[in-house]
Order: C-alpha cells, then structure tokens, then sequence
C-alpha cells in the first residue's frame, strides 16, 4: 500500500484522508486532537476545539498523518462546531465507509460559552 502522506515531508494542509486495511479483530477506532482550530464564520475570530473522532470500521481505518493533514486545513475555514461536526463526520465515513461514525466537537469557551456538538452517521444498530 502506498501513502501519499505518511513517510513523506508535507508542509501544507490536505483535504484526503488515506486509509489502510482494518487488522482483524479491531471493533472501534477512536482519534482524538486537542489542537484544531478554525474561523468562525461570521467574525473571522479563531475557534479552538477539540475533536473526538469514534468509528466502527468495515473493511479500512484512517490512516493517522493524514487526519492530522486533514484537520489542518480547517485552520483558515470559517465553520461554525456545529457544522464542522458534520463536515468531519461526513468526511470520514466517507473515506472509509465504517458501520458507523460518530465526530463529536468540543468548543473551547469564547464569551463563557463552550460548546459541544455531534455528528453521526451510519447504522445505529452496530454502535457497540
């Protein structure tokens, strides 16, 4: 299998998420970074979040450089967390076609306000 990231020097963000074969027995992948940021879109003010990625693979996993690419490239996007839940969401399931994909957002508080949004897609029926 051959990555257009991994292994390789990339100093720009991408939108293509690679994946890999899923080793047997893996039932649930969960990724998660404290460090994405984006704009919001209204007042172009920086937004950082968290993002808590949780999936039941099918036949392929995300490959982890590329996620990291991936969540790169929302730092000059205006989105608002409720929105980018779904985008990631989308985008994963997507990619590599779980059972199921849960992204859940976690705003860090701007004005007092934190934030917590969910997206999922796929069969509820195979959540473990």
């Amino acid at each position: 299998m051959e990555f257009e990231a991994l292994g390789k020097v990339v100093r720009e963000p991408r939108k293509k998420l690679e994946v890999f074969p899923k080793p047997d027995h893996v039932t649930t992948v969960i990724m998660e970074s404290d460090e994405v940021t984006s704009l919001c879109p209204i007042t172009g003010q920086p937004d950082w979040e968290t993002v808590i990625i949780e999936y039941m693979p099918d036949k392929f996993c995300i490959e982890s450089k590329s996620l990291k690419l991936y969540l790169w490239s929302f730092r000059e996007e205006g989105a608002f967390c409720e929105a980018l839940a779904a985008t990631i969401a989308g985008d994963i399931y997507q990619a590599c076609s779980p059972h199921w994909c849960k992204v859940t957002i976690i705003q860090k508080p701007r004005g007092g306000i934190k934030i917590t949004a969910s997206a999922f897609y796929g069969e509820r029926s195979n959540v473990v």
